[in-house]
């Protein structure tokens, strides 16, 4: 039996496309983490930015060498930079015996199978095509976490964005078919869901010609078994009065909300294509606050966009400091080929662009360690995540998302992992807090 091994870059999104192959192959092929002990190597690449791209390109060149200190006889290259670059890949990586698009990732059977007869494979299918469903899936991430899709695509055409061209237009799932596929992961263990789509809060409005996020919300918090649910990846223009309420009603949704606001200058929202105003995301922070006084908001912001002065920067920095939001990323601008935003003027430098951008962070670990030190005293509900060699637990808060947000370490007896308890808050930093389970805490139990 051949053996394969899976590298996944880039985004949740791109990570649920590589448990499907992982789970369309592992019944014919044994699937190993160890590259030397790889037959065949599948890349799942980012192709977003500039640094996804570069990271992506690294990874396929660093997994070539297997073919000269290891067993791989053949690579594959799969995802968004496979879509993207499809041609050059092939021709600049002759040790690339594939590429897959991320419209044909549910054919990843007949690639490797092409490529062990000897074939150069291409498989190219319609990015606008339905999505694939009933495929199975093998979770890469702990047992009681996993990500769901509820849509593809997008079409909001921000000026920066590449997606559309790498996705496609936007195409929600069908509602029974997301339910069936969490009733699913229930069954298996999983506890907490992770919602995702290029825009969530856009889910139902091609199929359904409403949104239907709040419905499929109340749906998804009937299945036993599910403790939290999590949002990521909503539009500020679509977080309706609809979904707060949903939110605030529904004690299964976690606190936490994940909307990308990108920049908070009128000016550059415009140019970058955006459907808000500064107005409008004062609102929306104040709406969500006053109906869930104790909800994590997760933006992101990009530096550096062409055309931004020293002014529409310094109303972004106000923007922050005046928000005060619990999480936050910044990225400064990267300009990509094809996108609107390659004929605008006023290219930003990019030492520029980066000392914007780590002025904007240095402002958030202030206000991260400030909103920190206001939880110690709190109780907040945890998932234990594992046991550390000092013998204290580590786990997220409702208000952490895995690999992006913080963490906390406690102190407890004989706590599970995928286990939910109530700890202290005794300590804080800028990202990560400190606690213990009081003698008489009062535990979740699943």
């Amino acid at each position: 039996m051949y053996k394969i091994g899976f590298i996944s870059l880039g985004c949740p999104k791109n990570l649920t496309d590589t448990e499907s192959m992982i789970g369309l192959l592992s019944g014919q092929y044994e699937i190993v983490n160890d590259p030397m002990q790889a037959d065949i190597i599948i890349v799942n690449t980012c192709g977003f930015i500039e640094s996804a791209k570069q990271e992506s390109i690294d990874t396929v060149l660093e997994m070539a060498q297997y073919k000269k200190r290891g067993r791989l006889k053949k690579l594959i290259v799969t995802g968004c930079l496979a879509q993207r670059y499809h041609e050059e890949l092939l021709k600049e990586i002759p040790e690339a015996d594939a590429v897959v698009g991320t419209g044909s990732y549910q054919n990843i059977l007949d690639a490797v199978t092409n490529v062990l007869k000897g074939e150069t494979a291409q498989l190219l299918d319609d990015i606008n095509g339905e999505i694939p469903e009933d495929l199975p899936r093998t979770l890469s991430t702990p047992s009681y976490t996993a990500y769901l899709k509820i849509a593809d695509g997008c079409d909001n055409h921000c000026t920066y964005c590449i997606i559309p061209f790498l996705r496609g237009r936007y195409r929600s799932r069908r509602m029974e078919k997301i339910l069936e596929e969490a009733r699913s992961l229930a069954d298996r263990g999983v506890s907490e869901l992770i919602v995702i789509a290029q825009d969530t809060t856009g889910y139902g409005t091609d199929l359904y010609e409403e949104q239907k996020l709040p419905q499929l919300l109340e749906k998804l918090s009937e299945i036993e078994g599910i403790h939290w649910i999590r949002l990521h990846y909503c539009y500020p223009e679509r977080v309706t009065d609809k979904l707060i309420k949903a939110m605030a009603e529904n004690p299964k949704v976690c606190r936490y909300i994940d909307i990308p606001m990108q920049h908070a200058s009128d000016k550059i929202l415009k140019r970058m294509g955006r459907h808000v105003t500064k107005e409008n995301l004062v609102r929306l922070v104040q709406k969500l606050r006053k109906a869930m006084p104790d909800i994590t908001i997760r933006t992101t912001f990009i530096t550096g966009f062409s055309g931004e002065t020293e002014e529409d920067f310094a109303e972004l920095y106000d923007f922050v400091k005046e928000m005060k939001f619990e999480r936050m990323g910044v990225f400064p601008f990267s300009l990509e080929e094809g996108t609107p935003a390659e004929k605008l003027d006023g290219v930003v430098e990019e030492e520029t662009k980066k000392k914007r951008a780590d002025k904007l962070l240095e402002l958030q670990q202030n206000i991260s360690l400030e909103n920190n030190r206001r939880k110690i005293g709190e109780m907040v509900m945890t998932l234990c995540e594992g046991q550390l060699r000092d013998g204290r637990y580590v786990g997220r808060t409702v208000g952490d998302s895995p690999d992006i947000d913080g963490k906390v370490v406690f102190e407890g007896d004989n706590i599970k992992t995928g286990q939910y308890v109530n700890v202290l808050i005794t300590e804080a930093s800028e990202y990560d807090l400190e606690g213990k389970i009081p003698e008489n805490f009062e535990e979740e139990d699943l």
